[in-house]
């Protein structure tokens, strides 16, 4: 079975989160028979900090524009089963119109970012990444996030089918790994630096550092600002690449998740950071969000933070406690929510689908 994805990046994992979730996915999917070829503009941006040079379980094919490839994109559509095109794509749009006209199988929009997609149209923009015909040219839409996203994609977008498909972990790539001293923190945070997260960091990690300044408090990620509000207790380690995440996580005695605004009010969004994290066997503290429940089981798997004393009131569990939190956290993300699991899920929707998109014909089956 052939799939072609057209996507934003999966070579840099440089301030973004789609390509770990690609790089698991399609390792999972070339397990069960798939062969992917990924399409992936060779920007600039993500050239200077590329991570990946061969895709395990599937093919590359960077290319400098849209019309220097349009040919060889045209003949990988027509050779596949499945199309893939996702949000932040910089030429979404003309692969999109391609594999209308192009391709013999199932035609799929797969948006990593509906949150902040429905933000900016309610705010009166038109995202980049589909034309003003919106999703309903698409057989099958994919969401990042479940909840009251599957409407508003099928209401103000057109959406004739859409199924949530969530993050996901690799556990092969995620797992406990040992202590490193320059990772080491009673509380670490790993994420790329964003204008509707700071909020959450300053409530969570900041304040909680500036109440304990025996403590040593840890952020890794990029895109950080001169003007982030720095303490002698908080340490900054630079963008790592997906490789050192394992011992990143695995060197601190817990471990801070915040989600984006877009995201957090909208719910049923987790963020692969999340998993990666209980995969990697380390205790998490997090921000909430409507839908948490159904991914972690809230005080047992997975702590919640509304405000500054609740994190400091999570530094002092006892180690047995948190301990406990973290094997049980680690265990429902290695029976729910691996890149197999994930891979699986899409395997049998994309057969559904080949069967009866969106309750009509299809073509050609998978």
């Amino acid at each position: 079975m052939q799939m072609v994805i057209f996507g934003l990046t999966v070579t840099s994992s440089w301030g973004n989160g789609h390509a770990t979730l690609w790089r698991g996915l399609i390792r999972a999917l070339a397990r069960l028979g798939w062969s992917v070829t990924f399409f992936e503009r060779n920007t600039p941006y993500y050239a200077g900090a590329r991570d990946l040079d061969q895709l395990d379980g599937g093919n590359i094919v960077l290319y400098p524009d849209w019309e220097d490839i349009r040919r060889v994109a045209e003949r990988a559509i027509k050779q596949s089963d499945v199309v893939i095109v996702t949000s932040y794509c910089p030429d979404a749009v003309d692969a999109s119109r391609l594999a209308q006209q192009a391709s013999r199988g199932l035609r799929v929009f797969y948006d990593l970012d509906t949150p902040v997609t429905l933000a900016r149209i309610e705010q009166g923009e038109r995202p980049s990444y589909f034309g003003p015909e919106g999703l309903a040219d698409f057989d099958l839409v994919l969401s990042y996030t479940g909840g009251s996203a599957i409407d508003a994609l099928k209401t103000i977008l057109g959406a004739r089918h859409v199924v949530p498909l969530y993050g996901h972990v690799d556990p092969d790539q995620h797992r406990p790994a040992e202590p490193r001293a320059e990772f080491a923190g009673d509380l670490s945070y790993l994420g790329t630096y964003a204008a509707d997260r700071q909020a959450g960091v300053e409530k969570l990690l900041v304040r909680p550092a500036a109440r304990l300044p025996d403590h040593r408090f840890v952020i890794g990620g990029a895109q950080y600002p001169q003007e982030f509000p720095w303490s002698d207790n908080i340490f900054f380690v630079r963008h790592l690449p997906p490789a050192d995440h394992p011992a990143f996580f695995s060197s601190s005695r817990l471990t801070l998740n915040v989600t984006r605004e877009a995201m957090a009010q909208k719910g049923w969004c987790p963020s692969g950071r999340l998993f990666e994290a209980a995969a990697c066997g380390v205790p998490i503290v997090t921000d909430t969000w409507p839908g948490l429940d159904s991914f972690f089981e809230p005080g047992s798997e997975i702590l919640l933070a509304h405000d500054t004393d609740d994190v400091v009131a999570a530094l002092k569990l006892p180690v047995r406690e948190l301990d406990a939190i973290r094997s049980r956290a680690r265990e429902r993300v290695l029976d729910e929510h691996t890149s197999a699991r994930r891979a699986a899920e899409l395997d049998r929707i994309l057969s559904e689908a080949a069967r009866n998109p969106a309750g009509e014909p299809m073509k050609e089956a998978v």
